[in-house]
């Protein structure tokens, strides 16, 4: 099920592709809306203690459905969202999980799983050198194995996420500061990444979550082609997805999917 607004092609016609970025979140958007999350890599494992995989399933079942319910104000579900992320980050310490753990677990991410044509995505995205900017408020360590996994890993793709930080090989937090899934848009981009996109002013916007818009400063906000996935609270949620995003998707749309509705996606 896709929904587009009203003229979007027409307004995307003539960008070009020395005008473009890409802006994304990973989980649940590049992957499929059914896929295990990179928080959720090591929770199926038997790398880690029983005891921290029923601690993380417990914030889990309490934090999610605070997550996913768009109606909540914005300061409530924040400052929730942080009490998550932090509580999860000090699971690592408190079990003191290894580098070696994490390591072993991110060769063996089956339980993750890319919406169909992502792979052919990404691979366009390189081949028309549009910079693809990953803001996930996932783990990063996790995310970058996987695309190096699947071959897509390529010069193009930054990752701005939660990396795991270690010391003596053991996790001691993440580096530099937290990405949960609603402060994206105070988010630091690294430098590099800063002056690759200086000069393009057009921004392909992918993510699952209202909050994912904030990926794009608020004033270019509106020079953007803003694609949701919605694959939860359907109901409830999808009037404020189409008031909010230029396009829809829903039930584990694919890029194929998309690209077939929006040429400027594949050339």
């Amino acid at each position: 099920m896709i929904f587009i607004k009203e003229n979007t092609n027409e307004r995307i016609k003539d960008w070009k592709d020395d005008e473009i970025y890409v802006l994304t979140d990973f989980d649940r958007t590049l992957t499929l809306g059914s896929s295990s999350t990179s928080w959720s890599i090591l929770s199926k494992s038997d790398l880690v203690p029983k005891s921290y995989i029923e601690e993380r399933n417990a914030f889990y079942e309490y934090y999610r459905p605070i997550e996913i319910d768009e109606t909540l104000n914005y300061e409530t579900k924040n400052n929730l969202m942080k009490e998550w992320w932090n509580k999860h980050i000090n699971l690592f310490v408190k079990y003191q999980i290894s580098e070696e753990i994490i390591n072993k677990a991110s060769k063996d991410l089956r339980v993750m799983s890319f919406r169909k044509g992502t792979k052919e995505f990404l691979t366009n995205m390189f081949n028309r050198k549009i910079p693809v900017i990953i803001i996930s408020a996932g783990i990063g360590n996790f995310i970058k194995q996987f695309l190096i996994d699947n071959n897509v890993f390529y010069d193009n793709i930054f990752i701005v996420s939660n990396f795991i930080k270690f010391e003596n090989g053991v996790a001691v937090g993440v580096e530099d500061n937290i990405t949960h899934s609603l402060n994206k848009n105070e988010v630091a981009m690294p430098e590099n990444v800063k002056a690759l996109i200086k000069n393009r002013h057009h921004i392909i916007l992918l993510g699952d979550g209202l909050s994912d818009i904030k990926m794009a400063k608020e004033e270019n906000r509106n020079d953007a082609l803003k694609i949701g996935f919605l694959e939860e609270n359907i109901d409830n949620n999808l009037q404020i997805y189409k008031d909010n995003f230029d396009v829809v998707g829903s039930d584990n749309t694919s890029f194929e999917d998309l690209k077939e509705k929006i040429k400027i996606l594949i050339k």
